[in-house]
């Protein structure tokens, strides 16, 4: 039986199991917010370590009116064994319930950094019973009011697998979310506890909301507020403040709960899947049990050929357009740190396809080469996250990504090699002729080699003198950029604006995958006239990501600057290899095992 049917079978079994003891649950009184006065006392529920489910107490303070991100907010002094224990409410004892007199006032969400962590605001249960109206809708409570001035109890998130360079460009891309990653041991698979049933998930339990999970595992802690059935509310205040929300929602387990001097947190992880959350905002966040998110499969594969090895990594990405391409680029770049053992310059073939519905052909296929002094593991993955935000964020239709698929070959050897020279083998030709082109190349500390390369003449060319630019597929010639009166950096900026916006996604698509290769040796024509959308670089939009991420360095040294052409940022892709509507008859490649530095230009006399 495969891993993924074990899988299936045991999550269909715990959720069967699950839900009679979710239903068997007797349903809380509430107590609403209008009836809690200065000076009650009550319990509220938690898990400070393992799964066993603790008590501490609560005095009400008072009542914040319009504090919250929809409403009141519950202020609360906490104290008892638990609290003594923990320092104070600490992060991960978000939602948990809050109990006077037997009856459900709300859920722990709020305190303050740096100051008496035993003090809290709750948010009422009354709010957080509304995302279940919701139903998928557009409404966003979160919009309704301010946000309160205390601190978001923020939800501990623990990562498994990453390694080091891969766990800070996380935790970078990630802080714009107020996220702060907490290396854990590892995520415990679904596999593994085939046969057990799982945990009731009640209030006061803790429970994990995944964004990946397989080899690597991201996710956050936090606590049951209220079950009804299947319907699951927690936290008591949003995750990610995302509203309709598509994340996993597992069982977890907490090791322990860590004191610290401005927060303290809970540390555990995730495990067994059991369900979706659906809902992410101002309140809490709401889930369902035993009904799954949507997932980016995603299998990376890569080799080392320094080390001789190869590893073989597999993930699940919520389907998310903002998330889903970071999650997955920063994955691929930790599968390549954990396989190379290392951080530095080198070499990366990287190959990737992308099956999703309503793109031509139902695939994006492609293929490039890159190489860096810097980390070559961020250039590497640029190209996959373009292409995955082209498809996530596109603003013809939504696409749904099936599977992703990447190999990465990494060396430790630079393969580069500059154009030297390009002759002709004629001074003169006629439309519709073939010129054959030899293209010498020098390899880094290697002796020079030539590659043959045969130009067409278009049929259409006009008789006169034509200037055919020979280039690496990364670079924009210098002869171009003359034509175009290109001559400060400000201009060279415009030159990557001529390219017209894609008018389809299957327009958008295609300029992706037909775009020329860094190991490309690329003949055109140069019109030094008028300006010519397919010969401007596209490198600009592609580097996005890399430059987002402040990655690596020219793949061209800089003991060259000043002899070579302007590049097209740092992974040097440029212009697509024709058009999208018809092939470029003014522009012909090669492909070589070299990433080409470089360019040169060769005349010649076109005649009747």
């Amino acid at each position: 039986m495969s891993t993924f049917l074990r899988r299936c079978l045991a999550a269909l079994a715990a959720v069967l199991i699950m839900l009679p003891l979710a239903n068997a649950q007797a349903a809380s009184e509430f107590m609403p917010v209008d009836q809690i006065v200065k000076g009650m006392h009550g319990v509220a529920k938690t898990v400070v370590s393992g799964n066993k489910i603790e008590e501490f107490d609560v005095e009400v303070l008072g009542v914040m009116k319009q504090k919250g991100p929809v409403g009141d907010l519950i202020l609360v002094r906490t104290s008892g064994d638990v609290i003594e224990r923990t320092g104070g409410i600490a992060q991960g004892m978000s939602g948990s319930p809050v109990y006077i007199d037997g009856k459900l006032v709300g859920a722990v969400a709020y305190g303050w950094a740096l100051t008496d962590h035993k003090t809290a605001m709750v948010t009422p249960i009354a709010d957080m019973l509304k995302l279940w109206e919701l139903k998928g809708g557009k409404a966003d409570l979160a919009a309704q009011s301010q946000e309160p001035s205390a601190d978001t109890l923020a939800t501990p998130l623990m990562v498994s697998g990453f390694g080091e360079h891969a766990l800070k460009m996380l935790t970078e891309k990630l802080q714009p979310y107020n996220l702060t990653p907490y290396p854990v041991s590892g995520n415990v698979a679904d596999e593994n506890n085939n046969g057990i049933a799982y945990r009731t998930v009640e209030p006061g339990s803790t429970i994990g909301v995944q964004l990946v999970r397989g080899d690597v595992s991201v996710g956050a802690l936090g606590t049951v507020t209220y079950v009804e059935g299947d319907k699951i509310l927690a936290f008591g205040h949003p995750f990610l403040k995302r509203g309709n929300a598509n994340y996993f929602l597992t069982d977890a387990e907490v090791y322990d709960t860590v004191n610290g001097l401005e927060n303290s947190f809970k540390l555990g992880t995730s495990t067994e899947a059991i369900g979706m959350i659906n809902q992410d905002r101002g309140a809490g966040i709401a889930g369902q049990l035993g009904k799954f998110p949507a997932i980016v499969p995603l299998r990376i594969s890569v080799t080392d050929k320094t080390l001789g090895r190869t590893n073989d990594l597999w993930a699940q990405v919520v389907q998310d357009e903002e998330l889903a391409p970071t999650l997955s680029a920063v994955s691929v770049f930790n599968a390549i740190e954990k396989t190379t053992d290392r951080v530095g310059s080198g070499t990366a073939r990287v190959q990737f396809q992308i099956s999703a519905a309503g793109i031509p052909g139902g695939m994006l296929s492609r293929e490039n080469m890159f190489y860096t002094q810097g980390n070559i593991g961020e250039l590497a993955i640029a190209e996959i996250h373009e292409a995955l935000a082209l498809l996530a964020g596109n603003q013809f239709s939504p696409v749904d990504i099936m599977d992703v698929k990447v190999n990465v070959t990494v060396d430790s050897e630079r393969r580069t090699a500059s154009i030297m020279e390009a002759k002709a083998n004629v001074a003169s030709a006629k439309p519709g002729e073939k010129v054959d082109i030899s293209v010498k190349l020098k390899p880094y500390r290697s002796e020079p080699i030539t590659r043959n390369i045969t130009y067409t003449v278009p049929k259409d060319q006009q008789p006169g003198t034509v200037m055919l630019a020979v280039r690496g597929g990364g670079m924009v010639s210098m002869a171009q950029l003359i034509g175009k009166k290109v001559t400060g950096e400000e201009d060279i900026s415009k030159l990557f604006m001529l390219k017209p916006r894609p008018k389809s996604l299957e327009e958008a698509v295609t300029e992706l995958v037909k775009r020329d290769r860094n190991n490309d040796i690329v003949v055109e024509t140069i019109d030094m006239n008028m300006p010519d959308a397919t010969t401007a670089a596209a490198g600009k939009k592609a580097n996005s990501f890399t430059n987002q991420f402040e990655a690596s360095p020219s793949p061209v040294l800089p003991e060259n600057a000043g002899k070579n052409p302007v590049k097209t940022g740092v992974t040097g892709t440029a212009a697509a290899k024709q058009p999208v509507n018809g092939e470029d008859k003014r522009k012909v490649y090669v492909t070589t095992d070299y990433i080409i530095d470089g360019d040169t230009q060769v005349v010649l006399n076109i005649v009747k």
